[in-house]
């Protein structure tokens, strides 16, 4: 846990203020509960000194709306003084559970609409607010982030235009690419990673699960994933391994070239337990593929950690692989909208964000060192060492 000790001789940027958009009200209200309960049991400020006016809160939130007109339009209201604030804007842009209604018709809202929102809460806020933070934990136009001949760039360019709109710094998870910052190079950027949270969700739920390199190894299914599944092999000692796809370049379906089969780069893992570890699961057809492979490789039991659980075609794929045998669980953070199809089902489990995102927001408004906050290196050692050692449940494992 980073020591929020050393936020005790830092003096905040600015009175902190959180606006959740509602396409991440539940995460933000979680996020909301951790910061007021760390600054009020976690550490001192003092109380008289006119800098930390109104540090120790019930509720950071910040209220507004967003009425929309019949015609499909809208525009942003914040309804409190934001005035001198550093604030803190959080969205979900894979939420597609929100409607609104244009010429009578119900429509969901996609991630274009959500980055429409986004900008209207900016533009509201521009010139009132000390400093503006946006918080978008899956990157908008993420998938879109290189160009091939006469595409658009949309990633770099959702980038640029937000801090030509006057934002400070860019929060996200995980990125697809996190190059896209070099579209302004002078803006912040901080791309935090899940480890943790998916090594703490995995030894909650698993309790026979041998943490080393003759026991478990750690897979990309794809080489855009290689740097984050060595970097998780290495810090919990586990041996490594990839897939890299066969595509056929000659079509095009759904926007990309079909994969026409994984091939396997790594040592032999018959009987040992596999860490599948992505970025996103999107229709799940790939990672069912992969994990398909390595059963049939001799793979003991099949873990799929992905930080952002999409789903897009639903969970029948999944149901059909469970029951297969293809992989034994799926962990998955609650960063982004899953509905009660995806979180019913016994073999989803979900590596809660909310304290580390509540953490992330109090450093950055301390403009504190973000290096304990980023790199958990420490912390996953301690939890995996005390599992080795027997502890297993919850409460000897993250006391």
């Amino acid at each position: 846990m980073p020591d929020f000790h050393k936020l005790e001789g830092t003096i905040p940027v600015a009175p902190l203020s959180l606006i959740v958009m509602e396409s991440a009200k539940e995460l933000g209200d979680s996020v909301d509960r951790y910061i007021s309960e760390f600054r009020h049991d976690l550490y001192k400020m003092p109380e008289n000194d006119p800098a930390f006016h109104g540090y120790v809160k019930s509720t950071y939130q910040t209220a507004y709306s967003l009425d929309r007109f019949g015609s499909g339009e809208a525009k942003c209201t914040i309804n409190e003084s934001v005035r001198g604030s550093d604030v803190y804007i959080l969205t979900d842009v894979c939420n597609y559970s929100i409607t609104y209604k244009m010429y009578n018709y119900i429509n969901h809202k996609s991630p274009d609409d959500h980055y429409q929102d986004l900008k209207r809460v900016i533009g509201a806020i521009t010139g009132k607010a000390k400093r503006i933070n946006v918080i978008m934990p899956f990157l908008y136009e993420g998938r879109q982030h290189k160009r091939n001949g006469m595409e658009s760039l949309d990633a770099a360019q959702m980038f640029k235009e937000l801090h030509d709109m006057g934002i400070s710094n860019f929060i996200t998870f995980d990125a697809h690419d996190p190059r896209i910052s070099n579209a302004k190079p002078l803006g912040g950027f901080d791309n935090f990673l899940a480890s943790y949270q998916f090594m703490k969700a995995l030894l909650s739920h698993i309790d026979d699960l041998v943490v080393d390199k003759d026991h478990l190894t750690v897979i990309s299914p794809d080489e855009g994933a290689l740097d984050r599944a060595v970097y998780f092999a290495n810090v919990i000692g586990a041996d490594t391994g990839m897939f890299y796809k066969r595509r056929d370049y000659a079509h095009v379906v759904n926007g990309t070239n079909p994969i026409v089969a994984h091939e396997f780069l790594g040592s032999d893992i018959s009987g040992r337990d596999v860490i599948v570890i992505d970025d996103m699961i999107s229709s799940g057809s790939s990672m069912i593929d992969t994990a398909k492979q390595l059963k049939n490789m001799g793979a003991k039991r099949v873990f799929i950690c992905t930080t952002f659980g999409l789903f897009t075609d639903g969970m029948h794929k999944f149901d059909e692989g469970y029951k297969n045998g293809y992989f034994d669980a799926v962990i998955t953070t609650n960063l982004t909208y899953m509905n009660e199809e995806i979180t019913s089902r016994e073999y989803v489990f979900i590596a809660d964000m909310g304290k580390f995102l509540a953490t992330i927001i109090d450093f950055l408004n301390h403009d504190a060192s973000m290096s304990t906050v980023n790199m958990p290196t420490d912390k996953i050692h301690e939890i995996v060492g005390k599992y080795n050692s027997g502890c297993k449940t919850p409460e000897e494992l993250f006391e």
